[in-house]
């Protein structure tokens, strides 16, 4: 975690924590970075954005930074996050910037930086940028006259990313109706005609942003709606995005909520099926269910478990040669299309699988079952964050739930990486014995590190 750079970009309520000032410079000082091996005179960065109200002010500022150093910015208008990620390639540009908070409310908004390869930027490259802006680690070459950058747009970009997702897939959606939750975010833009052109019939939910109603009520952070919508409607299945769509949640034929645990089960269960599976491995995080472990077991699908975050997840997939790996939250990537979690594409590869399978996504979803899970937030001081893992009490505590269980649960206790929490969270069969057995352990927290 750095010291702007969080572990999905810079973030914070534009205007307040994420000003104009911050923007300009974080445009200036990553083209400094980026841009040293750049071939072009004037080469250019890619910048898209979600639909919150902050997103024309912050892209202004970014575009300010960047031309005073230099560099020719595309603006390529609303657009999803993966969008910015493969169009950056396509187009040949030095590096795209996506400016949005993802699932986060409208006041919030993001800095997200690609690298020319799709790719987000590691960690040394952040630290790089943050010493520039934090620390003057080094002068930024300001120019001047002809040398000054040129604001350029593209009127293709949407159209160019629809393209891309529809092309991964050679199966028909004809026949199937299915609900679309664009969370009044940046799906509003392309998911209608992503599956209709795929041949399903699509109701629209949550599509009409106004600037403020991104992820408000609705989305993948609150598929309530989308699950009733589904099940009345009698529709086959409902598809649910966040605000840059780099997430999506399924809801089945019957209204009920099919996670990213489920998504990666379904649609690694078919590659392995198909021999396109890379090593029979999928890649998830600590927090995946026990239900996903479990699964793999019963199907010959090796599990490779990361920390917590979609970054994790794809630095273990390019050191070992994976192919798919995602968080439960419903950022899944497919790394044989995409460098980056894509919503869009996730849904348009489940929705291969329903048609290729002739089942129900009910049916297909019954492949794991999920173990209840609690899990409690304790707050702790700054101090006590430190101490967590040295305390003798806190492990005793763990470990005497460990035992309770005997194998038919699990326990994981951990520290926040963005807030002064420790996150108590079990497993099991019985919810009541693993609400008790979690309650003890955050006790014990709580009176050790608050």
């Amino acid at each position: 975690m750095g010291r702007l750079f969080g572990t999905d970009g810079v973030r914070g309520i534009a205007n307040k924590d994420l000003t104009n000032d911050l923007a300009m410079k974080i445009g200036a000082a990553a083209a400094t970075v980026l841009l040293r091996e750049a071939k072009s005179k004037k080469p250019t960065v890619l910048i898209g954005k979600d639909t919150r109200a902050s997103g024309d002010m912050l892209e202004a500022a970014l575009t300010a930074g960047l031309c005073s150093v230099g560099c020719n910015v595309l603006s390529i208008g609303i657009v999803p996050t993966p969008a910015v990620a493969y169009l950056v390639g396509l187009y040949e540009c030095e590096a795209g910037i996506m400016i949005s908070a993802s699932h986060n409310p409208c006041e919030y908004n993001g800095i997200k930086i690609f690298q020319k390869t799709g790719y987000k930027l590691d960690d040394a490259i952040e630290e790089e940028i943050e010493a520039i802006i934090l620390d003057n680690a080094e002068e930024i070459d300001i120019k001047i006259g002809g040398d000054v950058g040129n604001r350029l747009y593209s009127k293709t970009a949407v159209n160019d990313y629809i393209d891309h997702v529809v092309s991964t897939t050679d199966v028909r959606f004809d026949g199937l109706k299915i609900a679309l939750d664009c969370a009044n975010g940046s799906a509003s833009v392309c998911a209608k005609e992503i599956f209709t052109r795929l041949g399903a019939k699509c109701i629209m939910l949550s599509d009409t942003p106004d600037g403020t109603n991104i992820n408000d009520k609705c989305g993948s952070t609150h598929p309530e709606e989308l699950m009733s919508f589904v099940k009345d409607a009698n529709l086959d299945l409902g598809l649910a995005f966040d605000g840059d769509a780099d997430r999506m949640l399924a809801v089945d034929e019957n209204g009920c909520l099919v996670d990213g645990d489920k998504v990666i089960a379904i649609c690694a269960n078919k590659m392995k099926q198909e021999g396109s599976l890379q090593k029979d491995t999928a890649v998830v995080t600590v927090m995946s269910n026990m239900g996903f472990f479990k699964f793999c077991d019963e199907h010959g699908i090796k599990c490779a478990k990361t920390a917590v975050g979609d970054r994790y997840v794809l630095e273990r997939m390019l050191k070992d040669g994976y192919n798919i790996g995602g968080e439960q939250s419903g950022h899944v990537i497919f790394l044989d299309y995409a460098t980056t979690g894509d919503g869009e594409l996730s849904g348009v590869q489940l929705v291969e699988t329903v048609v290729k399978s002739g089942k129900k996504l009910s049916e297909l979803a019954s492949i794991m079952k999920v173990y209840p899970q609690v899990l409690i937030n304790v707050k702790v001081s700054a101090e006590g964050k430190k101490k967590y893992n040295n305390d003798e009490y806190i492990i005793a505590a763990t470990q005497k739930a460990e035992m309770e269980l005997m194998g038919d649960g699990r326990v994981l206790v951990r520290v926040s990486g963005t807030e002064p929490l420790v996150r108590v969270m079990l497993e099991g069969k019985d919810v009541e014995h693993i609400q008790r057995l979690g309650e003890e352990i955050a006790q014990v927290v709580k009176e050790r590190l608050s």
